[in-house]
């Protein structure tokens, strides 16, 4: 028998603490809703620790207003927008307080009392007052489209048609985390060369600017043809960025000339014919575009097998999971599997067609097809190419790591080879 921690709800909605023995954490939990609790956490001491919401004296949840005189005006919630992270812990908190038997709007109203996001609690709030004066759970959510996306309401709506609004839910939980923890790992191997290419730009406008011109004064003695080629480049190079014109240092210039073209692109991206070159060029480029098209299959997979299997009707889900592709090229051709399906057809052809998807994915979708188990094949797929994306992240950062510090080491120093070059001359000269 071990020792359980535990944060749980009465039935008044109180909330309060404790400690079970039990053999295991399911025994744990049927005790306290043997005890008439509605446990939200359970964590067997020594592996870990109560969230610290709940550490101290124990909070009262607020009560339900009553219909009629006393019946509260539904809240506005504040503009604004969630990190995926909250909202997937909001998401599981609120699975598992309905899984242990909570009504929904007592859940809403417990969570909106402990929060302490904000925009979360405002949006709560107001979910609770929408819910209490007779909507359904997905159409409150549709209200915050900022917050809550098709995928999230469609889901929600399916779970309750289906009557496993909490299954969903988790479900919802699970996606969110995967999906982020996959875009954590692109943002990983996107950052890194970056962060390493401004620092070799800082370095080289700061050599350029600061400490080669104090090094040319060392050689204004000499003639310029006595100096090495490389040097005549690096000291010429810095006369150009120090001198000005009309009045501004040509370095500010180019500066604003790269923020001038950078903004343009992002214009031009924004377009529709410039954000489809820019979305094949990311599928194709080297190095990353592996990994952008084992992403963008891995999304697609999830995404399309989370709302089947959540009871989302086959188009829809289509529908939705075009929206939610990220990718323009990926985008069209889950449209023609959209089409194709609403003619009555396979989705295996458009797929095929799109040039996008491996072959390995759409035998996989076929079998799944023919066999009736297409969103559990979907869902492998997902899980298969996140473990590829993992592994493409790993090796490219291993790559990339040794190939950027060359990169800066070049950098830096064919610069200070050029400025000791003519000073290790000078001593030689002078030793003769």
């Amino acid at each position: 028998m071990a020792n359980f921690q535990y944060i749980a709800l009465d039935a008044k909605g109180d909330q309060t603490t404790g400690t079970v023995q039990a053999g295991n954490e399911a025994e744990a939990i049927a005790q306290l809703r043997a005890n008439g609790l509605y446990p939200t956490q359970v964590v067997e001491e020594g592996k870990g620790s109560l969230g610290t919401a709940a550490k101290g004296k124990a909070k009262k949840a607020p009560a339900v207003a009553s219909k009629g005189k006393g019946k509260a005006r539904p809240r506005k919630a504040k503009g604004g927008k969630l990190k995926p992270k909250v909202l997937m812990i909001f998401t599981r908190q609120l699975a598992t307080l309905i899984d242990s038997g909570l009504p929904l709007l007592r859940s809403l109203t417990v969570l909106g009392k402990q929060e302490p996001n904000p925009v979360l609690k405002n949006t709560l709030n107001s979910l609770a007052d929408s819910v209490q004066g007779g909507s359904t759970f997905s159409e409150s959510l549709a209200q915050h489209p900022k917050i809550f996306n098709k995928l999230f309401v469609n889901m929600v709506k399916a779970g309750e048609l289906g009557g496993v609004l909490e299954v969903v839910l988790t479900r919802l939980a699970e996606y969110m985390e995967k999906a982020n923890k996959l875009k954590n790992k692109i943002v990983s191997a996107m950052v890194y060369p970056l962060i390493v290419l401004f620092i070799a730009v800082a370095i080289l406008v700061f050599l350029m600017l600061v400490i080669v011109p104090k090094f040319k004064e060392m050689f204004a003695d000499q003639d310029n043809a006595e100096l090495p080629m490389i040097s005549q480049m690096v000291f010429g190079f810095s006369d150009k960025m120090i001198a000005a014109t009309f009045g501004i240092p040509n370095a500010v210039w180019i500066f604003l000339f790269v923020a001038a073209v950078f903004g343009v692109f992002k214009a031009w991206s924004n377009t529709d014919g410039g954000r489809k070159s820019v979305d094949a060029f990311k599928l194709k480029m080297p190095l990353f575009g592996d990994i952008q098209r084992k992403s963008a299959i891995a999304r697609f997979s999830r995404t399309l097998g989370t709302l089947v299997t959540s009871g989302v009707p086959i188009l829809q889900a289509l529908s939705i999971t075009r929206e939610t592709a990220g990718n323009v090229i990926v985008s069209d051709a889950i449209d023609k599997v959209h089409d194709a399906v609403k003619e009555g057809e396979s989705i295996v052809a458009p797929l095929q067609a799109s040039k996008v998807f491996p072959a390995m994915v759409i035998s996989m979708v076929d079998v799944g097809e023919e066999t009736g188990q297409l969103p559990e094949m979907l869902l492998k797929i997902a899980d298969v190419y996140d473990d590829e994306v993992d592994n493409s992240v790993t090796a490219l950062t291993s790559i990339l790591e040794p190939l950027m510090i060359v990169f800066l080491a070049l950098v830096v120093g064919s610069i200070v080879f050029a400025l000791f070059l003519p000073l290790i001359k000078m001593i030689q000269a002078m030793g003769q």
